[in-house]
Order: structure tokens, then C-alpha cells, then sequence
């Protein structure tokens, strides 16, 4: 592992589990509501899984299991790739509570076992801010098709590169980095995705987290080249403004 993804890994095991029983509750309590209607928890992907029962999964950066449970929930074997001990922890515990198994793999994704893995998954997704923690883009796209069956599907769900320049709101921080700059390549260092849940005294011991933002084009032609027919992609507003895009989806195949 190198030293920005070691960085990565301490950060997101500093204080996860805790933040995820405070953030969706104990996982009893929060697999009592994703088996009330566990495809709604995929919320708008959930036309990307009309019959999951028996593919095989794997959900990369799954973190805590908020989505790798709802599909096992509905028949999917479900594997998530993570670096963090701390998300394993709930992730496991979460679908104790919800009957149903996943399997879970800490590493970092850039350094997957391709023998063990390759050519294994009927899907790969990815939901949520992850791209930016990988500082080689190519490579990480490489690993998701490898890992890929022939004929098998990348859903990948991931803030929208728009946020480097806007200046508004939580996400509006990270201008203070790129300076309002939209090519920014520069690898920096920056707050884990919950510290601001924390008080602020507390904050200051949350250890930072290494960070590169992409625009879009570098991501569509990182997954171009790679191989990946890209079939699909969406963008989605803002959660605080919905007049500027705050999110995208990408369907390619293999």
C-alpha cells in the first residue's frame, strides 16, 4: 500500500463506527429499515437492478454496507472491496442483523488481487465520493474492468467534478484548494468525509485524508481507454442547489 492510500486507510478507520451508529443508527436498528423495502435504499439506481438473485456484486468502496446489504436482501452475492477495518465492521454487523452474508475485502482497490478476482463480476458499483481518493485513475478503471465478466456491467455513481468550481455550500470548501480552478490536477490533503459531523474541538485530532479531483473528461476517457462501452450517463442536481449538477452516473460494459 502506498503512503496517500495508508493515509486514506488511518483516516477512515479514525472514528467510522461510531460515526455510522450516529449518522443510520445501530445496525439492528438500521437493517430493520432496509429490509422494509431494500431496493428502495438504492434509491435512483434502483433500475439498474430490476433481477439481481444470484449475480455476483461487487461493490467497490461499499463502505458501510448501505447498499451491499439491500442486494444481498434481494438475492445478489455481494462482495465489498474497502479499506477500512472500521466500515468492514458495520458492514458485517449490518448484514448479521439483515440475514443475509457479504463478503468484505480491506485493501486498497488500486492493488486487488486480479487472479483471484478477475473476470468475476456480473456487475461492479460504485456509489457515493470515491474517485478522488485514487490518484491513478487509469489503473483503478483498469481494475474495475478486469474484474468485470465479458459482457458484464460498471454502475458508477460519483460526485460531480463540477463541485471543484463551485463556490456555494459544503462542497463549496474545496475551492479553497483549487481556487475556483476546474484543471486543478494537484494531489492535496483534506478532511475525511464525516469530520464535520464531529465537534469542532474534536475535529482538530481527525487525521486528513490524501485527495485529487478530476474533471469530467479525465474520468470518461480513463474508462474509454480502458476498455468500457459506455452505454449511459446521467448527471444529477445538487442537493443543496439543484440548479447546478451535484452528481453523475456512468453505465459502461464490458
Amino acid at each position: 500500500m502506498n503512503e496517500a492510500s495508508q493515509k486514506n486507510k488511518n483516516a477512515w478507520e479514525y472514528r467510522a463506527y461510531e460515526f455510522w451508529n450516529m449518522k443510520y443508527g445501530s445496525p439492528k436498528e438500521k437493517a430493520a429499515q432496509i429490509l422494509q423495502n431494500p431496493k428502495a435504499r438504492l434509491k435512483y439506481h434502483q433500475k439498474y437492478f430490476e433481477e439481481v438473485k444470484g449475480l455476483n456484486i461487487a461493490n467497490v468502496c461499499g463502505s458501510n454496507g448501505r447498499k451491499a446489504v439491500p442486494l444481498g436482501v434481494l438475492g445478489a452475492n455481494v462482495t465489498v472491496f474497502d479499506i477500512s477495518e472500521e466500515n468492514k465492521r458495520y458492514a458485517l454487523e449490518l448484514a448479521e442483523c439483515a440475514g443475509v452474508t457479504i463478503k468484505y475485502e480491506v485493501g486498497d482497490f488500486n492493488n486487488v488481487d486480479l487472479e483471484r478476482f478477475g473476470n468475476t463480476f456480473d456487475i461492479a458499483y460504485l456509489e457515493g465520493g470515491i474517485l478522488h481518493y485514487f490518484h491513478d485513475i487509469d489503473r483503478f478503471f483498469h481494475n474495475l474492468y478486469c474484474i468485470i465478466k465479458p459482457g458484464g456491467k460498471l454502475i458508477l455513481s460519483d460526485l460531480h467534478p463540477f463541485r471543484k468550481i463551485d463556490a456555494t455550500g459544503y462542497i463549496g470548501k474545496f475551492t479553497q484548494v483549487t481556487d475556483g480552478d476546474y484543471f486543478d490536477s494537484r494531489v492535496f490533503s483534506g478532511d475525511v468525509a464525516y469530520k464535520r459531523f464531529f465537534p469542532q474541538d474534536e475535529q482538530q485530532l481527525f487525521p486528513d485524508c490524501s485527495l485529487r479531483y478530476y474533471t469530467l473528461s479525465e474520468i470518461i476517457n480513463a474508462a474509454i481507454n480502458t476498455g468500457f462501452n459506455i452505454r449511459e450517463f446521467n448527471e444529477h442536481p445538487n442537493w443543496e442547489n439543484r440548479k447546478i449538477p451535484g452528481e453523475f452516473t456512468m453505465i459502461g460494459l464490458k
